[in-house]
């Protein structure tokens, strides 16, 4: 495969819609004009890349119309590649159009606009109550999501270090000794395995439990 094989359709794209297209202007893959109308420019790969989006930014110092183009492959890696690389050029305030070569057909998945992130309030309201609810600074930054401490994984070892002292207790005790207002439904729900009903609404600690309260001591 090679870049060549984009232009032609991305010419007749461009043509479609009113353009004089022309190609190798300067240092731009493609450039199309429309009279009383800033230049759209194109920068043709064959794959989605870094310098890709480093030519397509260096681009917009001459017009804001700056679109990449890559070849359209089959398969649910491409598409969660195409996903994440929209995303990346509706930040960049970029322009995405992908190429079917099997039939030169085009498709354009987001234009060149200023980007106006939407802030999502349950994430935001989630972050800040885990940021008040985590004790202490147990984690280091960088680290993988695998055997992080969160506030939920510390309540359980509070509820954990209370019935390996006590012995099976009632949830209702437990909540009222340890602070967690959640242990019975967190007992219940037992996301770790630490934890087993021995009777209605009474909780006691599992080997596996044991064993995490010892480790986390």
């Amino acid at each position: 495969m090679q870049e060549t094989q984009l232009y032609p359709p991305v010419k007749a794209l461009l043509q479609a819609q009113g353009y004089e297209v022309k190609a190798e202007i300067g240092a731009a893959d493609v450039v199309a004009c429309r009279d009383g109308e800033d230049p759209v420019i194109v920068e043709l790969k064959t794959g989605f890349s870094l310098s890709l989006v480093h030519q397509a930014v260096a681009r917009q110092s001459v017009t804001d119309a700056v679109y990449i183009a890559v070849p359209r492959s089959p398969g649910r890696r491409f598409l969660t590649a195409l996903k994440q690389m929209t995303a990346l050029c509706r930040r960049l305030g970029l322009g995405l159009i992908t190429v079917r070569l099997s039939d030169d057909h085009t498709e354009i998945h987001c234009d060149p606009a200023p980007y106006a992130p939407r802030r999502s309030k349950p994430r935001r309201a989630a972050l800040l109550r885990e940021f008040a609810r985590r004790e202490g600074d147990p984690n280091t930054g960088g680290a993988t999501r695998r055997g992080l401490v969160t506030a939920y994984r510390q309540d359980a070892i509070r509820c954990a270090a209370h019935l390996a002292t006590e012995g099976a207790s009632k949830g209702a005790h437990v909540a009222r000794a340890t602070g967690v207002e959640r242990a019975t439904r967190l007992m219940a729900d037992n996301h770790y395995g630490w934890f087993c009903r021995v009777e209605k609404g009474v909780y006691d600690l599992t080997d596996a439990g044991r064993a995490a309260f010892r480790a986390a001591a």
